[in-house]
């Protein structure tokens, strides 16, 4: 077992190396107890299971789910995007639930996203499940005698979703690049379920992504679709990650749009139906997205990164929308809550038909900021919460600097800009992003954050 396998809001390493056997039935074991604990009525209780398509998923798979079977009943929804687990949690209301997905990460790697009820685990309940899984690790395995079954949740999901938009008169052409990931078909199901016409792009299933890396945070990766949508008259494309709860979109001119510049155009959709509606950015998002919905009359807030944490900063403020600059967008107007990129792709596709206006019109209309990409900078991972707490520390002594955000990293705010540096929950990575009014303004500041990083004791390539 390795411990950091399990980090702030799922458990992820190179499945092979990392999630052997033995270690994901203690998994499935623990997760069971949970199950157990959370249960509301006699018998076994229920945990929901789904896949995505890696190579690995079917060893992981057999080995949580004999875990799990020593305590409750496995419900298997099969090889499904990490949003259809969620609404299987909802729709289904079992007493927990598991995602077996590596995600955006490369091929090698896999990992499980956990859900009590509906609930996502992070933090200290993680950590709770680590210890206990290698308390179980010393145990003999208990034999699997509950049962197990299969259910076919995605034509409920599409139907679900189709039932909670309100579309206009128009039908945009949308091609969907999933990435060989494990949306493509349900992505292509309900955008045609929607009367779109869609053209798939790697929407097969394929574990080891043969075409380009299912993450639409890299715009290599958005390159195929770029030219796809030009070549098909297309207005909007669509890419997916791995699990299909991130969405990347381009327009028409090859334009990508960024989370945070969808959560502008969705949000103020959103408040031309909820005056005055709360949202949740992070702190990796623009400050004009925060700008723009004040502006707007919405509600904005700042806060952390990750699918767990913005989940339960939006149940405790109401918000109607939250989203990270990565793509995760959550609706609970409208729907259940959770980041699901399939579902935004809807949304989006929703934005576009009730009005004339382009996607590409409604991008170029945008704030026009100077940014740079999310940059990710190799650091160990018992190092980069010390190197953050130098950077902080350093940063709120600089006499250039006008604020400072702390409650992720440090969010450092300048004349003319912002820059921030936090650690990757995800990987052995630093993260850092800056924003300015002008060009040299953006490299100055970048420039800052790279002598801090470097004093204490980070190159940044």
């Amino acid at each position: 077992m390795n411990p950091r396998s399990f980090r702030e809001y799922d458990i992820r390493g190179v499945a092979d190396r990392d999630l052997d056997d033995a270690t994901v039935r203690a998994l499935g074991m623990a997760i069971g107890e949970i199950a157990v604990a959370a249960a509301t009525s006699d018998g076994a209780p229920t945990v929901v299971v789904g896949r995505d398509c890696r190579t690995t998923s079917p060893r992981l798979f057999h080995a949580l789910t004999d875990g799990l079977r020593v305590h409750t009943e496995v419900i298997d929804i099969g090889v499904v995007p990490t949003p259809v687990v969620y609404f299987a949690a909802h729709h289904l209301a079992p007493a927990a639930a598991v995602a077996i997905t590596g995600s955006h990460n490369p091929p090698a790697d896999n990992g499980f996203k956990v859900l009590r009820g509906a609930l996502t685990l992070y933090g200290a309940d993680i950590t709770a499940l680590r210890d206990r899984v290698a308390a179980l690790l010393g145990t003999d395995a208990p034999h699997p005698h509950h049962a197990m079954h299969s259910r076919d949740v995605i034509g409920q999901y599409v139907e679900h979703a189709r039932s909670m938009l309100r579309l206009g008169p128009r039908r945009p052409r949308v091609v969907v690049d999933a990435g060989n990931g494990a949306g493509g078909p349900t992505a292509v199901a309900l955008y045609r379920e929607l009367g779109c016409d869609v053209v798939p792009l790697y929407c097969d299933l394929d574990g080891t992504f043969p075409h380009h890396h299912p993450d639409p945070t890299e715009p290599s990766n958005l390159a195929d679709l770029i030219a796809a949508v030009a070549a098909d008259g297309a207005e909007l494309g669509i890419a997916l990650d791995g699990d299909a709860d991130r969405i990347g979109a381009v327009d028409a001119t090859g334009r990508i749009l960024w989370g945070d510049q969808l959560m502008i155009l969705l949000g103020k959709a959103v408040l031309e139906e909820v005056p005055g509606a709360r949202f949740v950015g992070e702190v990796k998002c623009s400050q004009a997205m925060y700008d723009e919905l004040a502006k707007a009359g919405g509600v904005p807030e700042m806060w952390k990164v990750g699918h767990s944490l913005i989940k339960a900063r939006m149940k405790e403020t109401g918000a109607a929308l939250a989203g990270e600059m990565s793509g995760h967008l959550f609706f609970s107007h409208r729907w259940l809550g959770f980041d699901d990129g399939i579902y935004a792709g809807a949304r989006l596709i929703e934005l576009i038909s009730r009005g004339h206006a382009t996607l590409a019109e409604r991008a170029a209309a945008l704030p026009v900021v100077i940014n740079t990409p999310e940059l990710r900078i190799p650091c160990d991972d018992d190092k980069k919460v010390a190197v953050v707490a130098a950077v902080t520390a350093a940063l709120k002594a600089d006499p250039d600097v006008r604020g400072v955000v702390d409650l992720d990293g440090v969010r450092a705010r300048f004349d003319g800009g912002w820059g921030l540096v936090r650690a990757s929950n995800t990987q052995a990575a630093l993260v850092m992003r800056c924003e300015a009014d002008t060009t040299e303004r953006l490299a100055t500041i970048e420039g800052v954050l790279r002598a801090h990083l470097a004093a204490a004791g980070v190159r940044a390539q």
